[in-house]
């Protein structure tokens, strides 16, 4: 038998919290345990091998059966609902890494419920088609964006465009991922992986580009339902030759010499099911032939195809420089990633600390960056480029929005009883304000309830997100908060609070080279410090400051 590899990663509240000691079984099809592993302070297992078939029937388009041996997996972590994994695919030589994303227990919640995921078949064999749908030239009147962005995250429906089902957000990468991982198989050759993941992030950017679902009143980007769109498997595992090409492609699309729009890169199997863009099947052949990814596209859809690159991400903090950063680079780039990694540190020690001066890109940043990148499943090169930037910059922003959250908590004065009032659309006030919060909170552990505005104002969005959360608990989902809808909202927020393992102040420093006109009041604001603290750290015994000088910035 051949041999693949798995590795589970125990996470919540959008990877911003890992889950030391989680437990975790590795099982056969025969539910016979193969594997108790433990995570170790990122919230990951060690590798394990599995055994599986050869991987040369996952690269042959005649093989009608099964190309990969499927496996289950059980996590559980106290204080969380277990998780149920079935049908993982395990293909020879592939890292299949599955990330667990864990939701606290409520507060009132005696015991341990199991959420149960299926991943399922591969879309390359299954035997439906896209609608094709957004074809070049074809979009709603005074509805295409001005610019090709990259939506971050990407809002998903998980079923038809009419159906009554969930919308989760997701970050734009891991959502490419997801999708290369159900529609392909990852023992492709290395161009065909390529070309189909060019094929699959334009089209999504065509998508989000033309509004196409927005534009006809929906509030989501796309569905997972491959009649009309890409096939996004919630909780399914990610491949490391998928990984990395989508690291590598990141940002990047498909369009035709001449025009802006992403192409509609329209798919199909190429074997049960033929269409008139790419065949998935086609493009291995090709890839054996020697084609290249740009080759494989213009072979399917036209000869002045080429690949556009976009900076525009939505909701990040801070645009990618345009150029990679390495040792050597300097700046207030390097600081800005220096500051995201020190923050990001204290929910996650296992990344090493800095000690190079502030904005200066040393070999302790380099080693920095390159724990990160093996963390997140990046590329560990050491490199920030535009896939390791955009991550660092969504999870600092996830962890600060816990510390935020947290403190406004403190100032609202939740408390453990609820409200007695109704609130519906039209609702102002207070209570509103409570709602909105407890909403924003819950939002962080579920991604299929939208965080709203805490504004006082009932309006459309905050219904919606009371209407997600209504249906994920699985309450009547009328958007109206009476009693029960108030009594689940605390339940889970109480629950947060006992389960979920916060971590504490740091007491690391970052190191600062003093510039021109800096005092240390100015220098204390900047970093959330105060005055004395940074005295402490450095032994001074009066406020002059020396240009050039280093100084140790305490952190929390």
């Amino acid at each position: 038998m051949a041999i693949g590899y798995l590795r589970i990663q125990a996470r919540t509240a959008q990877d911003a919290v890992p889950l030391e000691g989680t437990r975790v079984w590795v099982l056969d099809d025969e539910e016979n345990v193969l594997y108790r592993l433990v995570t170790d302070e990122s919230g990951e297992t060690q590798e394990v091998s599995l055994e599986t078939l050869d991987g040369s029937y996952s690269q042959d388009p005649d093989y009608s059966g099964k190309p990969y041996s499927e496996y289950g997996v059980i996590v559980d972590a106290e204080g969380f609902e277990s998780v149920s994994v079935e049908d993982i695919p395990i293909f020879e030589g592939e890292t299949a890494v599955l990330p667990v994303l864990l939701a606290p227990l409520q507060g009132s919640q005696p015991s341990q419920t199991m959420d149960e995921i299926d991943v399922g078949k591969p879309a390359v064999t299954a035997k439906g088609q896209r609608q094709q749908q957004g074809q070049e030239g074809d979009f709603p009147q005074g509805r295409v964006l001005r610019q090709v962005v990259i939506p971050n995250p990407i809002t998903v429906h998980l079923g038809a465009p009419n159906a009554p089902a969930s919308n989760m957000q997701v970050p734009f990468l891991d959502y490419v991922k997801n999708v290369a991982s159900s529609e392909i198989y990852p023992t492709w050759p290395r161009e065909a992986l390529r070309a189909n993941v060019y094929a699959i992030m334009t089209f999504a950017l065509n998508r989000v580009y033309t509004e196409w679902y927005r534009s006809r009143g929906y509030n989501f980007d796309i569905t997972n339902n491959t009649a009309y769109d890409q096939y996004y498997v919630p909780g399914r595992p990610i491949y490391a030759s998928i990984s990395n090409v989508a690291d590598e492609l990141y940002g990047e699309y498909v369009r035709r010499r001449g025009q802006n729009a992403p192409y509609f890169t329209s798919f199909c199997n190429g074997t049960t099911v033929t269409c008139a863009g790419l065949s998935q099947w086609g493009s291995v052949t090709l890839a054996d032939r020697g084609y290249s990814a740009r080759q494989i596209l213009r072979y399917y859809y036209s000869d002045d195809i080429e690949i556009a690159r976009t900076n525009i991400v939505t909701n990040a903090l801070s645009s990618y420089p345009g150029t990679a950063l390495r040792v050597g680079s300097t700046g207030l780039d390097v600081q800005t990633i220096q500051t995201w990694l020190e923050r990001i540190r204290r929910n996650y020690p296992a990344l090493p600390a800095i000690t190079d001066p502030l904005g200066v890109f040393g070999e302790s940043t380099r080693a920095a960056v390159r724990k990160f990148q093996s963390i997140f499943d990046l590329t560990a090169d050491g490199i920030v480029g535009k896939a390791t930037w955009y991550k660092l910059s969504g999870l600092y922003t996830a962890v600060t929005r816990l510390a935020e959250l947290d403190s406004e908590g403190t100032s609202l004065g939740i408390g453990t009883v609820p409200p007695g009032v109704v609130l519906r659309q039209g609702s102002r006030g207070q209570d509103v304000v409570t709602l909105q919060y407890l909403l924003n909170v819950i939002a962080q552990y579920y991604p299929d309830i939208p965080a709203p505005a805490q504004d006082g104002i009932f309006g459309s969005e905050t219904r919606q997100s009371v209407v997600a959360f209504q249906r994920r608990m699985g309450l009547v989902t009328d958007g109206i908060v009476g009693t029960r809808t108030w009594r689940a909202l605390y339940d889970h927020y109480l629950g947060i609070g006992e389960n979920v393992p916060m971590p504490g102040p740091s007491e690391d420093t970052i190191a600062y080279v003093v510039q021109a006109g800096d005092t240390l009041w100015n220098i204390a604001r900047r970093y959330d410090t105060t005055v004395e603290a940074i005295k402490r750290a450095n032994g001074l015994t009066s406020d002059m400051i020396l240009v050039g000088q280093v100084l140790r910035i305490p952190l929390g």
